[in-house]
């Protein structure tokens, strides 16, 4: 056969359809590792190959989509990601038997790479490149990236494959309804960036159906010379009966494949849903329609943005211009109640105020029961004329819906944020409560700061400059401290101005750490709590994650309480308990430049008590 680019620049090709389609069409649960059926099941796999051979596919895609270490990992079959590969790629051949290009399949990690998650370029880089070497033993005639929602991770992608192979590369997105990848980038960024990343074939597939798709392409056809490529779903899928079901007919998917023809496609197949009668009819219309000749594209954008105006620290907040003026700042817990009613987090914000807080931090704790978000409150506090620090975690929200509420907060005028991964949510009465952490705190570090930047995740311009002022967490009693300074090395990197520490109740421990967070340059806000009592005390050592109770504060906290009984009162340490955080403050005041006073789970009352007490300690 000729090689692939040479036949596509003669004729328009047929990809061939799903295989997990196929695969669960033959009895393969979804809970299965579908990849690793090329060494169970390989003929099982080969024969769905067949299928589409005989339905007229000049490519096949190999059966590993996922076959990747990190989501092989998932199954406990990392180890196997060499032979995994190897195999799809020999099994795709047979099945081929010269009639058909064999195609390396490879899909996303699995994983949030930076700036977004953890998993550096680097790892992810050296992933697709194991991935894509294994492949090439196998002997593909090509790779086809595909699905791919983030333009970081398919770039990384493409120069794995070029690290180990020269065969040609098809460098596909999955979109939205908008031709927006699902991250929200924009087909005038992402197709040439593929394009300057070394893509042979650039194109679409997966998420949408064909009607969509083709928009998408004909917007892409005005902004590469390169060959275009495009596989949708077979519609959108529908619920029926329990079963999610693609009904779009061959009829149909091969109206859109003449479409995709006139828009300037050469590779055209489908994706979810499409079996291989929809290729028999996908390749019927192809032999009907003559290729399209494209004119030249405009000369590419140098991808350049009109430079946005953003704001100066202390321009940002009245807390950020305190911070700066090297004022010594007190933040005060206001929790969301149960219920509608927001009015008592307004007025105790205001009591707060005026006892002198600089701002009231909202947390966004995961708690049961029917709560607003902390984002409700903090907008109705700052209604209030009291500055808030709204803590905004990423649990339970995706990456686009954490974009989407912090526009809203900045349009509801938010301007102090705490930033923080989040713990899992607590199920408390509601059993089937799950948590959802699509990026972690460096991400949505990153995500503010490109926002206060003037652009959104996808690098499209904003209008104007976000004005967050951006605090992220740090845990100096963290098991692995090593871990926990690279992190917050990181989250410097993606843009943090101030760090908040958990509640100190062991300055012994915390002394040794204080160097370490000065080198950082940034303010510390330390955690302060409002103790209540040896109770309370007992509860943060053991229940509160990052808080570590020094011996002598329970020791003191149980003195308290033996005396009393001794004199025949009912036992209470609250004198002693509130004496204790207020040592605590004197201590932290010429070492940090600010306290949050939290409660956690204590009462608004005792945090009153306490601020009340702060006022000669905060004067000095």
């Amino acid at each position: 056969m000729e090689g692939f680019l040479d036949a596509l620049r003669q004729r328009v090709l047929v990809c061939d359809g799903a295989m997990g389609t196929m695969l669960y069409a033959r009895g393969i649960f979804l809970n299965r590792c579908f990849d690793e059926l090329n060494l169970t099941q390989p003929t099982l796999v080969g024969d769905v190959h067949q299928a589409y051979v005989r339905a007229g596919a000049d490519v096949i895609e190999t059966n590993t989509f996922g076959a990747n270490r990190f989501k092989l990992g998932n199954f406990g079959l990392a180890d196997q990601t060499h032979a995994i590969n190897v195999e799809g790629a020999k099994i795709a051949r047979r099945a081929a038997r010269g009639q058909a290009y064999v195609a390396g399949s490879i899909g996303p990690l699995g994983v949030r790479i930076e700036p977004w998650g953890k998993t550096g370029v680097d790892e992810a880089e050296q992933a697709f490149t194991e991935q894509a070497a294994a492949l090439a033993e196998g002997g593909v005639d090509l790779f086809i990236l595909e699905t791919f929602r983030d333009l970081n991770e398919i770039t990384a992608a493409i120069r794995a494959v070029r690290a180990v192979s020269s065969q040609p590369i098809v460098a596909q997105i999955t979109t939205e309804e908008d031709g927006h990848s699902l991250d929200g980038t924009a087909p005038d960024r992402f197709a040439p960036a593929l394009e300057k990343a070394g893509a042979d074939v650039i194109g679409l597939n997966c998420s949408v159906g064909p009607a969509a798709m083709l928009e998408t392409i004909e917007a892409m056809a005005h902004l590469t010379a390169l060959p275009l490529s495009a596989q949708p779903n077979a519609g959108r899928p529908r619920d029926v009966d329990g079963r999610n079901l693609y009904l779009s007919s061959p009829e149909y998917m091969a109206t859109y494949a003449r479409r995709f023809i006139g828009a300037g496609v050469r590779l055209v197949g489908g994706c979810c849903g499409t079996t291989p009668e929809h290729t028999r009819q996908i390749a019927v219309a192809v032999r009907t329609v003559a290729p399209r000749v494209r004119p030249a594209p405009p000369p590419a954008s140098d991808g350049s943005r009109p430079e946005v105006a953003t704001v100066a620290r202390r321009e940002k907040s009245s807390l950020a211009r305190a911070i700066d003026d090297r004022q010594f700042v007190v933040i005060v817990e206001v929790m969301a109640p149960r219920g509608a009613d927001l009015s008592a987090p307004v007025l105790q914000a205001k009591r707060f105020s005026t006892l002198g807080a600089a701002a009231v931090n909202v947390p966004d704790y995961p708690k049961s029961g029917a709560r607003a978000s902390a984002m409700a409150v903090a907008s109705l506090v700052e209604q209030g004329h009291v500055e808030t620090v709204l803590h905004y975690s990423c649990r339970d929200r995706t990456l686009l819906g954490m974009q989407s509420d912090l526009v809203g907060a900045h349009a509801m005028g938010i301007r102090n944020v705490l930033l923080t991964t989040g713990n899992p949510t607590v199920q408390g009465s509601y059993a089937d409560a799950t948590s959802v952490f699509d990026v972690d705190a460096i991400g949505l570090t990153n995500m503010a700061l490109r926002l206060n930047r003037g652009l959104d995740i996808g690098g499209q311009p904003l209008g104007a400059a976000t004005k967050f002022h951006i605090g992220v967490a740090v845990n100096p009693f963290a098991p692995d401290l090593d871990a926990e300074w690279r992190r917050l090395d990181h989250k410097i990197e993606a843009g943090a101005e101030f760090l908040v520490t958990p509640p100190i109740l062991d300055v012994g421990a915390f002394e040794p750490t204080i160097a370490r967070l000065r080198q950082t340059g940034l303010p510390v806000i330390a955690g302060l709590a409002a103790l209540e009592s040896l109770r309370h005390a007992e509860f943060l050592a053991s229940e509160v994650v990052g808080v570590r109770v020094a011996d002598d504060v329970l020791a003191r906290l149980a003195r308290a309480e033996e005396g009393n009984d001794r004199l025949g009162r009912a036992a209470d340490s609250t004198e002693e308990a509130l004496a204790i955080s207020t040592e605590i403050a004197s201590w932290l005041r010429s070492r940090v430049q600010g306290l949050q006073i939290t409660t956690v789970h204590g009462s608004a009352a005792t945090a009153e008590r306490l601020l009340e007490r702060l006022a000669p300690i905060l004067a000095r």
